[in-house]
């Protein structure tokens, strides 16, 4: 039976029960997906408490973003959650997780929050830290779950746990895909038919460069560059960005770069802002 409950009092006694067991959190903003119950698999398999987190957070969307038609689901996301066996959902009003209203006080990123998501979405990652170290010191987890889909995200939280010393680990799960590739999203439900076969552009892009990861970054950004141009050029997709970066720093790697990197990719389909990425390993021989 999934507990829910609206304040940290309420959740309090969930925590003290397991004072000597290992706590986990995965924190998502509602409308559950197969993603997020991936995230939940995980966390009920490394932990004795499991607590999710629903909460829309204000302080990530920009002027002209989807913070009001961003899908409320809670009811259904609930059922999924019991589903997936999660003790408690902790599902807190904007004016307990900001008793102060707007803070003053903010999480930023620095420069590594600038690039990518963070230029084209400006603010963006100083409420996503901000709002992940409040959850983190109203739930008290010994390990945080979050989904590699969101890479830059998931690259900054490790960074603020380790220069904060947060005494939390933080657990990447791999991106959960549809059967043809589609990474799972929450926004993906805003897409028409039509739309969604535009969308499958991003993640053949990727597919395409990973391929190419024995003969170096310029081919593998070539390969990925050449799928995307095939559908910007009709009309039917914006890209924001096609980026192979470093994931230590998230900075664009060079020609002769070898070892672990992130290929990302941010584009609209319709109406609908979209990311992936992948993880590849670029090898020495290929380099040039």
């Amino acid at each position: 039976m999934t507990a829910l409950v609206h304040t940290r009092a309420e959740l309090q006694p969930f925590l003290d029960g397991f004072a000597n067991g290992k706590r986990g959190v995965v924190m998502t903003m509602g409308a559950l997906h197969e993603g997020h119950l991936e995230l939940f698999k995980q966390a009920r398999h490394d932990c004795d408490l499991v607590v999710a987190t629903i909460f829309v957070n204000p302080l990530q969307f920009g002027p002209n973003e989807d913070f009001d038609r961003y899908p409320r689901t809670l009811d259904d996301d609930l059922k999924l959650c019991a589903e997936a066996g999660v003790d408690v959902v902790y599902a807190p009003a904007v004016e307990e997780v900001y008793p102060g209203g707007q803070p003053i006080v903010k999480v930023t990123p620095g420069p590594m929050g600038e690039t990518l998501e963070g230029a084209f979405r400006p603010g963006f990652f100083t409420g996503v830290l901000t709002i992940v170290n409040k959850l983190l010191n109203l739930t008290d987890p010994d390990k945080a779950f979050f989904g590699q889909k969101d890479a830059q995200q998931l690259a900054l939280v490790r960074r603020m746990v380790l220069d904060l010393n947060m005494p939390v680990e933080i657990i990447g799960v791999p991106t959960v895909r549809d059967e043809d590739g589609l990474a799972k999203s929450s926004r993906n439900r805003y897409l028409s038919s039509e739309e969604r076969a535009t969308a499958l552009t991003l993640s053949r892009a990727l597919f395409a460069g990973q391929e190419k990861a024995t003969e170096g970054a310029d081919a593998v950004r070539d390969a990925a560059n050449a799928v995307l141009e095939r559908t910007t050029a009709t009309g039917e997709l914006t890209v924001d960005y096609l980026a192979l970066v470093d994931p230590r720093d998230f900075s664009e790697v060079p020609p002769a770069f070898t070892g672990q990197a992130v290929l990302a990719v941010a584009a609209r389909a319709g109406t609908t802002r979209l990311i992936d990425n992948l993880p590849l390993t670029l090898t020495p021989h290929g380099a040039r």
